[in-house]
């Protein structure tokens, strides 16, 4: 999974990965320290938001979405972008139980203390469910695989453990704020799993990762995702990657695997509901604010990419109920 003769990033891909992360951020972390003694399995289910686990201690093994084992060591980080079911074990023959079924003790607000298992080994794991100022289906978590594994992050990334340390005394500690700073650790440790995996990853993959590592393409990711209420036409976007349109939208295509065209309107659209979702906005003010000449045409584009009308989501309904 990682290809360890993998180069630095060259400085405009670190440019472009560092604007398009610049827009996904966190709006609540749920975070919880694990102890476990071996013999033991959690059981993670799917779920919205984000989850990632850094291994402190002694090492596990995790099944990942595909159904495959993969041994996890001390310093090794995982990120599951979108939530999927997984599971974390002493061993891969271990029976594994839902995390609820374990000990777990309220610290303060969405901070808990987790225990279980055996009278083995001892494994201290750091897990914590990540919810994006996006929803699963946003295109710039969809293009993310299911897991993404780093090997030896507090290794690659030194300062890992001062932030794993200072969330740790977040927990420990009752003072005002304590959660809102939580979230703040925890938008940059997922940010540091990104933008490792990224630089460390397969060196064939597709996708996400393709797209970053591109500098044409991910400077044009990048610009679209930090300005997704302008009027992008496929003009535009080959200028800024210096190509002709034909060019430019077989090379976009083949890149990220949709047309430029499409993969705008998706952001675009996902940006829309969350103005109209986040905040309160009225369908004519997102209209407007997206270039549209009526609230008419702006519905049927956004159910058009959305699969429901704006006002599905203006009636009062949850981002649960609607996704």
């Amino acid at each position: 999974m990682l290809d360890r003769s993998s180069k630095p990033m060259p400085s405009g891909v670190s440019d472009a990965l560092t604007e398009m992360l610049r827009g996904l951020r966190l709006d609540g972390v749920d975070y919880g320290r694990c102890q476990m003694t071996a013999p033991w399995g959690i059981l993670f289910p799917a779920q919205e938001a984000a989850r990632f686990h850094f291994i402190g201690r002694g090492g596990c093994w995790l099944l990942t979405p595909c159904k495959q084992w993969v041994e996890l060591k001390e310093g090794d980080a995982v990120l599951l972008p979108r939530g999927a079911e997984h599971i974390l074990a002493s061993q891969p023959d271990v029976s594994a139980l839902p995390i609820r079924t374990y000990e777990v003790k309220p610290i303060c607000g969405n901070v808990f203390d987790v225990c279980g298992g055996g009278e083995g080994e001892v494994t201290l794991l750091f897990c914590g469910s990540m919810h994006f100022n996006v929803d699963s289906l946003h295109p710039l978590l969809s293009m993310m695989p299911d897991v993404m594994w780093v090997h030896e992050l507090a290794a690659i990334e030194p300062n890992i453990a001062f932030l794993l340390e200072a969330m740790a005394r977040e927990v420990t500690v009752e003072r005002v704020g304590a959660g809102g700073m939580l979230a703040r650790l925890a938008d940059v440790l997922a940010a540091s799993i990104i933008r490792v995996w990224v630089e460390k990853g397969c060196g064939d993959a597709t996708g996400w990762i393709a797209a970053v590592r591109s500098p044409d393409v991910g400077r044009v990711l990048a610009a679209i995702h930090l300005q997704p209420d302008r009027d992008w036409t496929v003009a535009a976007l080959a200028r800024l990657m210096g190509a002709s349109r034909s060019g430019f939208a077989e090379r976009f295509a083949s890149v990220v695997g949709e047309t430029p065209a499409r993969y705008v309107a998706q952001v675009r659209m996902h940006q829309a509901r969350q103005w109209l979702v986040r905040d309160r906005m009225r369908i004519s003010v997102v209209a407007k604010r997206l270039g549209y000449d009526s609230e008419a045409s702006f519905s049927r584009a956004f159910k058009r990419v959305i699969g429901a009308p704006p006002s599905h989501f203006r009636a009062g309904e949850t981002v649960a109920a609607a996704l």
